[in-house]
């Protein structure tokens, strides 16, 4: 059965599966009629709204009629359709950003929107399942629980008894996105020269990737196949579900699964009652966000509120997985070092990555541009860093790409909505949050674990500079680490005696010694401020047991040169 529906026609509707913008405008511009009613009704739409504000503007009226530009602009959005909804629903999370009247009224977008018929939809669920809907579900709800910007979704009961949500496509959809994309790439590539920031020659490169993911997302076969990927990299954590997918019951556009009991993440009162810490949520969904970055590489890229749910387990469950996004090792580990040569304020290299991840061309002389940064970066990795949020930092950074030939690349779009729509999430639950302090101890664990060769490599970089050894960075990463109370030193202790023990660590050995000397003194008073730091974690019991773990990791052939041979007995 999965089989043949994966195998469906090229194109549905007249307009391809994928997409692809240059056939998109080949048939619009046979069909121009089309396309300027549609530009027409756009503008004419939002016209009233921003008459409205600037109405309000010169009467002084603003604060008493934003409850009714929210309502307006919330009814416009929906009018428009997907794609403008789509926008709305990146906006909801913002509530640094947004009035708290049009947050409101956004946060409608979410799964708040007009359904479609029940009989457009069971008849479309029984022309893709090719089943009449009594023979494939038990139960069905006799109306949509949720209604959504691509779909709307069904609570049911199959035979075999499991209880599953079922997602069904709004009609004639890919027609709808294929025009307003087509119209939005017309608009970016006039425009977009005029916008500061240098944004203007990517702008419809930008508008490709939106589109490429919006035609995926509407592929629920496409979604069923990140959903499994998705749980299969997060396999390990209990904290993080992720439904299972019934491909019996499901085609290109509709989609069987596992029903999920929980509340939405901006629902504080909701954890509340449940006996649940907003605040141990935020850090599940900050930490699952880092895991997908600098992990998986596969992340989600749609992480609003409509998405993200608490559930009973505490934990927090990702239920749609239509808008995905995918970043090669090369791009991962640069990242990775962008973070570590952040943290050690070495912005030479910062912006060197800077031109490996794209934000520079090569061609860049990244000679000025270094006191730039160290102007924007100083004060975030300082003492205020409790005052850092990804915001800050992207305010910050604005201010540089008026003076600097900094882009976005096309494929850092969805990144970046993807962290501040994350962040969004944690200041609705918490408006005091901070993302950097989730995120600090995440990194500096992972650089302490060093449990590939590229963290070892990374690890010896922020504990080293200029040759010599750096113990207040060293401190500083142990008391960063620690603030997360889940945090085992041990293990980073028994792979940390394994690499030292290993041919690898011989240049670490030699450092560590010289450490210890340095500037013809022993270094007695760091080695005692470490201990204190690290000594109830490391109860000698427990310290002896990681060292023989470490030793048997080793055969006699690997063991290095330097270590004794154990002697065999003879019986």
């Amino acid at each position: 059965m999965q089989q043949q529906l994966i195998s469906s026609p090229p194109s549905i509707q007249g307009v391809q599966q994928r997409y692809d913008a240059r056939a998109i405008a080949t048939r619009y511009r046979w069909r121009p009629w089309q396309a300027v009613w549609r530009l027409i009704y756009i503008i004419w739409s939002f016209s009233g709204f921003v008459w409205g504000l600037l109405w309000d503007r010169w009467t002084r009226t603003q604060q008493a009629h934003s409850p009714q530009r929210a309502i307006h602009i919330r009814l416009i959005l929906t009018r428009l359709g997907p794609t403008f909804i789509k926008v709305g629903q990146a906006l909801s999370t913002r509530p640094d950003l947004i009035p708290k009247e049009f947050l409101t009224e956004l946060m409608l977008l979410q799964d708040q929107l007009p359904p479609f018929a029940n009989a457009q939809a069971f008849a479309l669920i029984e022309s893709e399942l090719r089943q009449p809907v009594r023979d494939i579900y038990q139960e069905i709800s006799p109306s949509p629980v949720a209604a959504a910007s691509l779909g709307q979704v069904y609570r049911g009961r199959l035979y075999t008894g499991e209880e599953v949500a079922i997602k069904v496509q709004r009609p004639n959809l890919r027609p709808k996105l294929a025009l307003d994309l087509y119209l939005m790439r017309i608009m970016a590539a006039w425009f977009g020269p005029l916008l500061p920031l240098n944004l203007g020659h990517d702008l419809t490169l930008i508008v490709d990737e939106f589109g490429t993911k919006l035609f995926e997302e509407i592929d629920y076969i496409n979604e069923g196949q990140n959903a499994e990927r998705f749980a299969h990299n997060f396999q390990d954590s209990e904290e993080v579900k992720v439904p299972s997918i019934h491909w019996a019951y499901s085609s290109r556009r509709v989609l069987t699964l596992e029903w999920i009991n929980g509340f939405k993440l901006t629902n504080t009162q909701c954890a509340v009652d449940a006996n649940m810490d907003p605040d141990r949520l935020v850090q599940i969904g900050v930490v699952s966000s880092l895991r997908q970055l600098l992990e998986f590489g596969f992340f989600h890229a749609d992480p609003h509120p409509g998405n993200l749910f608490a559930t009973s387990e505490d934990s927090m469950a990702y239920v749609d997985f239509g808008m995905m996004d995918q970043l090669d090792q090369i791009t991962k580990n640069t990242l990775v070092d962008a973070v570590v040569h952040l943290v050690n304020k070495d912005y030479q290299l910062l912006a060197a990555d800077f031109v490996k991840l794209g934000f520079l061309t090569p061609e860049t002389d990244i000679h000025p541009i270094i006191p730039a940064l160290e102007d924007v970066f100083d004060d975030v990795i300082g003492a205020s860093v409790g005052d850092f949020n990804f915001k800050t930092i992207t305010d910050r950074f604005s201010e540089l790409m008026y003076d600097y030939p900094f882009r976005v690349p096309a494929k850092f779009a969805l990144i970046i909505r993807s962290l501040v729509t994350q962040e969004g999430v944690a200041l609705c639950l918490n408006p005091n949050f901070k993302i950097i302090e989730v995120s600090y101890p995440y990194v500096a664990q992972r650089l302490l674990a060093g449990e590939t060769p590229e963290f070892q490599r990374r690890l010896l970089e922020v504990l080293f500079k200029d040759g010599k050894f750096q113990w207040q960075r060293l401190e500083n990463l142990i008391e960063i680490a620690q603030t997360d109370q889940s945090f085992d030193l041990i293990p980073t202790a028994r792979l940390g005696m394994q690499f030292l023990m290993s041919d690898e660590g011989q240049f670490l050995r030699r450092q560590v010694i010289l450490a210890l000397i340095e500037d013809d003194r022993l270094h007695t008073e760091e080695v005692e401020r470490l201990w204190n730091l690290i000594k109830d974690d490391l109860k000698p019991e427990k310290l002896f047991s990681a060292a023989l773990g470490a030793l048997a990791d080793f055969s006699d052939s690997n063991l290095p040169e330097w270590l004794p041979r154990p002697k065999l007995s003879v019986s």
